[in-house]
């Protein structure tokens, strides 16, 4: 039986990034599965566009890379996406699995980064790790996170909950798009008035978002509008999936997916 491993992302433009993040991961997962050959897709088809008319590498969609391993005889499938939440990109990515389902003998589904209490503790014991070393007493931490419309499993509430639980009072999540938004940070902000505000992405990659929206010159980047409230900003342009944490955590997901299969 011939056996891949099939790594799905949203993907990024931004080269440097991808390599620290997404091919981290990547290689992670390689390493834990050495019997399956990988293969890779990723899901935004903006992203791939921009690459292919800029002379970047090129990669499969989803339903290319399932067609590929299908020619190439693989007939054990093993999905892992490097999604954070269930959202919608883990929901299309999920339906064009189960649409290939009939195509080989077995095919199985790891889930996201952050879908339990479990996920969320060893992400909240993370960051509390990473940054109570850096940050001076009366420093503000803030996370941008992507959003989404799915409201089962409230990650960015649940993980600030998790932080004011363990002392770390001077926290605020917000998001790119959906709620919560940029309120509950400006909101701690205008509170605490801290004198130093440290800005993460709550992201896979630190691309676009981490770099313009969060980190940019623009008058209405994170960054830009927390100066104006009086706050020093710092900026730490680490994506995700640079911890080796994050990659053992998908690491952990995909095994799961492999033994229910």
């Amino acid at each position: 039986m011939s056996k891949a491993l099939l790594v799905v992302s949203f993907g990024t433009s931004f080269a440097e990034t991808r390599k620290a993040t997404l091919e981290a991961i990547e290689g992670a997962l390689t390493q834990a599965f050495p019997d399956r050959t990988f293969y890779r897709a990723w899901t935004s088809g903006r992203i791939l566009k921009k690459l292919r008319e800029n002379g970047g590498p090129v990669y499969d969609t989803l339903d290319e890379a399932c067609a590929r391993m299908e020619a190439d005889g693989v007939t054990d499938v093993l999905v892992q996406p490097t999604f954070m939440l269930d959202g919608f990109e883990m929901k299309m990515t999920a339906d064009k699995v189960a649409g290939w389902t009939g195509r080989f003998a077995h095919i199985a589904l790891g889930r996201p980064l952050l879908t339990d209490a479990a996920d969320l503790e060893k992400l909240t014991k993370l960051l509390e790790q990473t940054y109570a070393g850096s940050a001076a007493p009366g420093d503000m931490l803030a996370l941008m996170g992507h959003g989404s419309d799915r409201t089962d499993f409230n990650v960015y509430s649940l993980l600030e909950y998790n932080f004011r639980r363990d002392g770390f009072g001077r926290f605020a999540v917000g998001t790119v798009e959906f709620t919560p938004g940029f309120e509950p940070v400006l909101a701690q902000v205008r509170q605490e008035k801290p004198a130093t505000v440290w800005l993460a992405p709550l992201m896979v990659v630190a691309g676009d978002h981490a770099t313009n929206d969060m980190a940019g010159p623009e008058p209405d980047s994170w960054k830009s509008r927390l100066e104006r409230e009086g706050a020093a900003v710092r900026c730490i342009l680490k994506g995700m999936g640079e911890y080796p944490e994050i990659q053992t955590m998908y690491v952990e997901h995909a095994k799961a997916a492999a033994v229910i299969a």
